[in-house]
């Protein structure tokens, strides 16, 4: 059956529930990040609440403002963290909805990857999910005009991820977004050894060896493998964990955000 609408899900869990609440925390996170002199082609971004990762996550986001006008296309790729499935899950749905209004999703880059053994439709993946969803509200508040196509990545193999990335890499007007958080759960100076460790191989398009790196590790390493492919570079643009952000150190979460771009005379 298909469905016309994913309501927001972590609205008042992971993010303001109130409009203008929302907009005014957004707006307030971008307003401290520096924009990098850059046009990222791609990004990683965190997706925990907005009082752990959203000030990571904003450093992102404000690299986005001189393309603000050009992107017309999201291709946004997370995690499963609540449904197990194999391969990457679309959304029957033809809008996605935070306090801040409907995103529309993208049919035609759906088209353009059903035929893929690795691709389905399973809006279970995507009731819940939290991974794709904090995203949104960042997105509507830097972009001016877009359609999405989120993706909730399973049980799926490097290849499996960077095909759906290589049929959908589009031109300048195409944005793809791997939402990831770092390591979990370590004491502080042990996470930020070991965090530095797995933005040192993001930063060298090195693959990750596990998910205990990024939960996002499958999606990431997909992205490493287009983007050694195509010759981008990785550029680190913030690297935090929840105990620079929350307080709390003795277990924390590591967020990093970093973009991937076509160097001066490069190729895509």
């Amino acid at each position: 059956m298909t469905q016309t609408l994913r309501p927001a899900a972590v609205a008042g869990l992971f993010y303001p529930g109130i409009a203008g609440v929302l907009t005014a925390d957004v707006q307030h996170m971008l307003s401290q990040a520096v924009p990098p002199r850059l046009l990222p082609k791609a990004l990683v971004v965190p997706h925990a609440g907005y009082v752990y990762s959203g000030p990571v996550a904003a450093s992102a986001y404000a690299s986005l403002s001189e393309e603000r006008r050009t992107i017309r296309h999201v291709l946004l790729l997370g995690p499963a963290h609540r449904v197990p499935f194999h391969g990457l899950a679309a959304s029957s749905a033809t809008a996605f909805e935070t306090p801040l209004g409907r995103v529309p999703l993208d049919g035609e880059m759906l088209d353009r990857i059903r035929h893929l053994p690795q691709v389905c439709i399973n809006d279970a993946a995507h009731a819940k999910e939290h991974s794709l969803e904090v995203q949104l509200p960042f997105l509507q508040s830097v972009l001016e005009d877009f359609s999405l196509l989120p993706l909730v990545v399973g049980a799926a193999t490097t290849e499996q991820v960077a095909e759906v990335l290589d049929l959908l890499w589009g031109d300048d007007d195409t944005l793809v977004i791997i939402s990831s958080d770092l390591s979990h759960y370590h004491p502080y100076g042990e996470a930020r050894r070991i965090d530095k460790a797995t933005v040192d191989d993001l930063l060298k398009l090195t693959p990750l060896q596990s998910h205990e790196q990024a939960c996002g590790a499958t999606p990431l390493n997909g992205l490493l493998a287009v983007a050694r492919a195509r010759g981008l570079q990785a550029v680190l643009l913030d690297l935090r964990n929840s105990g620079d952000t929350a307080g709390d150190k003795d277990r924390v979460v590591g967020y990093g955000a970093l973009a991937f771009c076509t160097p001066p005379g490069g190729r895509q």
